[in-house]
């Protein structure tokens, strides 16, 4: 069994099927169980752990206790990753009905390890990588099977910065002036979202997500992806979670992508001061989710540790608040929340 290892289980009886799903399948593999440790968990429930082969190749072993569709997803999406040429984990062995899967090991140098190390020439390069992938994605990723970025999806996520953010983790209780202003400027963000071409929109393509590799780069945890507007992925990768960069170089990648792109033949605006609207828009978008996403995370999930990256979105959102007249009413939303970050000792 695994109590030997330096994993632990809150379920006992899944650490039992674990143990007796990887013995069936290591010795077709000539897994070392000795090796087996872990080596990362998400935000999520899925865990990642790492084995050695006797052959000194190393896999990564997947134990996602999640509903089963959505580890369906991961095979699937990560299907069409790999139908697009990118550089994606292959599925070697698969149990889909308990959530344990056995992958390709890309390597533990994720992006944002080697851009925050890097000079900047070391970092635009990194960046261009990321962003040449990104447009293969997009030009040869099929989404005609992926689930639609609607109305509703978009709705529920921003929904989560009211609920978890505002109300939950700030205690604020909006008006209903402050209610009808939340409303005004969240269905302008979506109708935003909604007006662009749509493509297939892995949904996370930020650093933590990209790996350094041979064939640069590595890319992991898509089974998100949706089919959505072209400019939401670019708006991940430069306003990233965890890394911030001066608006100078966010201008440069970005006039980069949308050449790039547009010589590519993707649906791109032809105007650029356009697009880099709807990229800040989309951005907005994304941000606010993930405000109200890392607040659900300390509150509901017990896992703190994220709300430490608040300022940042708050940054993100206040700068793009302020520069468009049709959302500078969300500042007057966003400022109360800041002054009471804060006082709660959040440093800006």
């Amino acid at each position: 069994m695994t109590d030997s290892l330096s994993i632990a289980w809150v379920d006992a009886e899944r650490e039992r099927a674990f143990g007796r799903w990887f013995d069936e399948l290591a010795p077709r593999h000539r897994l070392d169980r000795a090796t087996l440790h872990l080596a990362s968990a998400d935000a999520s429930s899925r865990r990642y752990f790492r084995v050695t082969g006797s052959d000194g190749h190393s896999y990564i072993v997947m134990d996602s206790p999640a509903a089963e569709d959505s580890v369906a997803a991961f095979v699937h999406i990560g299907g069409l990753v790999r139908g697009a040429g990118l550089n994606g984990p292959r599925v070697l062995e698969q149990d889909i009905h308990q959530g344990f899967l056995l992958l390709d090991d890309l390597g533990d140098t994720q992006y944002l390890a080697a851009l925050r190390q890097a000079d900047l020439a070391g970092a635009d390069a990194l960046m261009r990588d990321a962003i040449g992938a990104l447009i293969q994605w997009q030009l040869k990723g099929d989404c005609s099977t992926l689930p639609p970025y609607d109305d509703a999806l978009l709705r529920r996520e921003v929904q989560l910065f009211p609920d978890w953010c505002v109300a939950r983790e700030f205690g604020v209780v909006w008006t209903p002036k402050e209610q009808e202003t939340w409303q005004t400027v969240s269905q302008r963000l979506i109708d935003s979202a909604l007006a662009q071409p749509q493509v297939a929109v892995h949904r996370d393509w930020m650093p933590r997500n990209l790996m350094v590799c041979a064939q640069n780069p590595g890319v992991l945890d898509f089974q998100d992806a949706v089919r959505g507007p072209i400019s939401y992925d670019l708006a991940s990768l430069l306003r990233d979670a965890f890394l911030s960069w001066d608006e100078e170089h966010e201008l440069d990648w970005a006039v980069r992508y949308w050449q790039d792109a547009r010589h590519a033949g993707l649906p791109v605006d032809p105007d650029f001061g356009e697009f880099w609207r709807q990229t800040e828009w989309m951005g907005l978008q994304r941000h606010l989710k993930i405000l109200g996403i890392f607040c659900r995370l300390k509150h509901r999930d017990g896992k703190p540790h994220y709300s430490a990256d608040l300022p940042r979105f708050f940054g993100y959102a206040t700068k793009v608040a302020n520069r468009y007249g049709p959302l500078r009413s969300l500042l007057n939303l966003l400022e109360p929340l800041t002054g009471a970050a804060v006082q709660a000792g959040y440093t800006f």
